[in-house]
């Protein structure tokens, strides 16, 4: 293992950190043009596009769905490092495709190809559960969130900037960085996985069941990964409405809907680099997970009944505090599996949310544009809601204040 960095206790932390910063901002980087070129190829007007958006992330989703596990299992088999750069690679130029896409059919394509190459996450938690002791992965989970919401500062705010010279350009910028992404990891990553912990590759493992065969047998888990998949359920209603409700509600044009997800990326930043591991270490996860998704439901309520643009920005000073969720129930979850099975659980965890994105975003387009029609353009967030409370309630009440996460990795005494 390679000495130590300053900062870090592995320096293929900060490289897959900032491989995650880079994926992120081209993601979000294409969200605020989404309404205009939807309506644009599609010929329809903004509440048609809330649904066609819809499929269009579900048809993304369904990809990742069968692309996670795969590359988890790839990754436990070859090494983190060439399956991150192959994906990457085809990242972007799958957006060269999108950029130039004639239809809807073909951004349609662009979508599915960019779920299976873009099914990175798995790998990436994966470099830091073989690189960081079980009692300390929560605090690192946090710094990967904090890397997604710095991603999600800069990309849609550079989004709505370079919208200014087309709807297609930001797909250009897009496939730049993560042309950039794959040639820093060729050059700075180092391999994580000890060839003593590597697996044979077997096609019939790699799946979600199997993915997950470990965890159904403890005997704790199974309320955490339902509750899990609420919150993912939930939460997949900021990707798929909030370019189109901003739109319908206060009338945003992209400039605008970029700066307000840049808001969004900026606190989830400031809550996971300041709060995550001082909460965790003071309450354990269990509790940080029921005091986050506590936060994040009350502030969906609100976006429902909001009135001005301006009390968007405010109630997120709440709902930001969502960002305890994913580090803790990672964290405690990945305390469940020994080192030569953390890609498959990562990658079964990207099936996970892959199902999630699936429904979500039929769940959240089909309740906007249903509620738009008839005057209240609030519904998706209530339905949202209402799955992240569930989420709460099932830990609250069926996961003890001992789990087998905490067992394992000092979670809540």
């Amino acid at each position: 293992m390679p000495a130590p960095t300053t900062r870090f206790h592995h320096r293929a932390i900060p490289i897959v950190l900032a491989a995650v910063v880079i994926d992120v901002i081209g993601f979000g980087i294409v969200m605020p043009v989404l309404p205009a070129l939807v309506t644009q190829l599609g010929h329809m007007e903004l509440d048609a596009a809330t649904r066609v958006a819809g499929w269009m992330l579900a048809v993304f989703a369904v990809a990742q769905f069968f692309a996670g596990p795969v590359l988890g299992h790839l990754g436990d088999r070859f090494g983190r490092r060439p399956v991150l750069i192959a994906a990457m690679l085809g990242f972007s130029l799958d957006y060269l495709l999108m950029a130039g896409a004639p239809t809807l059919t073909w951004l349609f394509v662009g979508r599915a190809i960019a779920g299976i190459t873009g099914a990175t996450f798995g790998p990436a938690g994966a470099v830091i559960a073989d690189v960081t002791p079980p009692h300390k992965r929560a605090a690192v989970f946090g710094l990967m969130g904090a890397a997604f919401g710095v991603g999600f500062i800069i990309g849609p705010a550079l989004g709505g900037l370079v919208a200014s010279f087309g709807t297609r350009a930001p797909f250009v910028v897009a496939a730049a960085l993560a042309a950039l992404n794959a040639l820093a990891m060729a050059w700075l990553l180092p391999e994580t996985l000890d060839p003593s912990h590597r697996r044979p590759f077997r096609l019939r493992d790699a799946h979600v069941i199997g993915a997950f065969r470990p965890l159904f047998h403890a005997g704790n888990a199974t309320p955490l990964l339902l509750a899990w998949f609420l919150w993912q359920l939930g939460g997949v209603v900021y990707p798929s409405t909030w370019a189109f409700w901003a739109s319908i509600r206060f009338g945003w044009d992209a400039t605008a809907i970029g700066w307000s997800l840049a808001w969004v990326g900026f606190l989830t930043v400031i809550v996971q680099l300041a709060l995550t591991r001082r909460v965790v270490e003071r309450i354990g996860e269990r509790r940080t997970a029921i005091a986050g998704l506590a936060c994040a439901g009350t502030c969906l309520l609100a976006y429902a009944v909001t009135a001005h643009g301006w009390q968007v920005y405010a109630f997120f000073l709440v709902g930001a505090l969502g960002a305890l969720v994913y580090p803790a129930m990672n964290g405690m979850l990945s305390g469940m599996v020994d080192a030569s099975r953390q890609g498959a659980l990562q990658g079964g965890i990207g099936s996970m949310n892959s199902v999630a994105a699936v429904l979500g975003p039929l769940i959240a387009s089909q309740s906007l544009a249903w509620g738009a029609s008839r005057g209240f353009d609030g519904t998706a967030f209530i339905v949202a809601a209402i799955l992240l409370l569930a989420a709460m309630a099932i830990i609250t009440r069926l996961v003890p204040h001992r789990s087998v996460a905490g067992d394992l990795s000092g979670g809540d005494a």
